[in-house]
């Protein structure tokens, strides 16, 4: 069996699906009588490599979504029939498939679907539910992403769901953190104590604002020395973020990182007192697991995929009530014996999530469309 897997849509490996394939790929169980090729653009004939060598196709289109997707609808199908794919894996499922697929396909969908639609213009939307209703299989990330892949239309008969996993020898409680002042985690010193909510101000559905105002109410009741860090990059929403920080009577005390290194973010939690994650419209929910494999409580909002993945194991608040986001953190940051409570069932419910599960649920996936279609031939 020789599986294609498209490497297109994944910002050279930077972004979260970018993240999502490296992971998967270095958790891959052996495939027997299984040959995996990988195929994208020229740049990114390393940026998969693991502990795994594969083969991968180096495909002239330039770096550029529009002319990535261009090739998906003219010439991806007939590309992976050319190559004798038995199965082909689309990673970016939402974006760079094609517009029918005639070769054995699973498309993964990490994202909220109508939410990428609500930005495409009518054809393309058009296209991309067709695509998605001529796969074999879709990848849902959490029921909730299966649900709104449902809801905006796509007919496809099989649409699994296999929640990401997350890499537990990088995130895990560390007693042996040091009582500094300082969290010092290069190429920054962050002064404790501080609340942690690491998202990129892309958007207002990542509710940004919304947290600022209630650290800032937070803060006026309180007077406790906390600061809020925000790390991530700087996005299409970073302007009203960075005013509503400016505007803010705590000012002073909120610290917006910009870009953040991956690897750093085990320890950036590992040195907070909470994790606050107040975006509405998430498919994974990734960060809030992560913050609960490193030992610190968490406070979320009840919206999306969250109250899927983080289960009874944080506070769950609504991002559009300030008054309520507030509470929230100061029944953490006040109550001793809550704060025990979440941290330790958070810990244990993260335990449920590993990348090594999720490689061998989609390796039984593929393997069972090939299957399917070679029944049907």
């Amino acid at each position: 069996m020789k599986i294609g897997i498209d490497t297109f849509g994944l910002e050279h490996g930077k972004s979260g699906l970018g993240s999502y394939l490296l992971s998967l790929l270095e958790c891959l169980p052996d495939i027997e009588g299984g040959q995996l090729e990988l195929f994208g653009p020229g740049a990114d004939r390393y940026t998969y490599s693991s502990n795994r060598e594969f083969t991968y196709k180096e495909i002239n289109v330039k770096d550029d979504p529009a002319a990535e997707r261009k090739w998906h609808v003219k010439k991806v199908d007939k590309f992976c029939r050319k190559n004798n794919y038995d199965v082909v894996f689309y990673t970016n499922g939402c974006k760079m498939i094609p517009t029918k697929a005639r070769v054995p396909s699973v498309a993964v969908i990490n994202s909220i679907l109508s939410v990428v639609l609500a930005e495409c213009g009518f054809w393309e939307r058009k296209r991309i539910v067709k695509g998605l209703s001529s796969m074999d299989c879709i990848i849902a990330s959490s029921m909730y992403v299966k649900k709104d892949i449902i809801r905006c239309g796509v007919k496809c008969q099989r649409i699994e769901i296999v929640h990401n996993g997350i890499d537990h020898s990088m995130f895990y409680p560390d007693s042996k953190v040091e009582k500094t002042d300082f969290a010092d985690i290069k190429p920054f010193a962050i002064k404790k104590p501080y609340i942690i909510y690491g998202s990129r101000l892309q958007s207002s559905d990542k509710k940004h604002v919304e947290l600022i105002k209630a650290f800032t109410m937070f803060k006026e009741k309180t007077g406790l020395p906390h600061r809020l860090v925000l790390a991530g990059e700087e996005g299409a929403y970073a302007e009203e973020v960075q005013k509503a920080a400016f505007d803010s009577s705590a000012a002073t005390e909120i610290f917006m990182t910009g870009y953040f290194p991956r690897e750093g973010f085990p320890e950036l939690y590992r040195n907070s007192e909470m994790c606050v994650f107040p975006s509405v419209n998430e498919g994974v929910g990734l960060p809030v697991l992560e913050a609960m494999a490193t030992g610190i409580p968490v406070a979320c909002a009840k919206a999306g995929a969250l109250p899927e993945i983080a289960g009874n194991n944080v506070l769950y608040f609504d991002s559009d009530n300030i008054q309520n986001m507030a509470d929230c953190m100061e029944q953490i940051i006040c109550d001793e014996k809550l704060r025990k409570k979440i941290v330790a069932s958070g810990v244990e419910w993260a335990k449920r999530f590993s990348w090594e599960k999720a490689a061998v649920e989609t390796v039984d996936i593929v393997k069972d469309v090939h299957a399917a279609r070679k029944n049907t031939r």
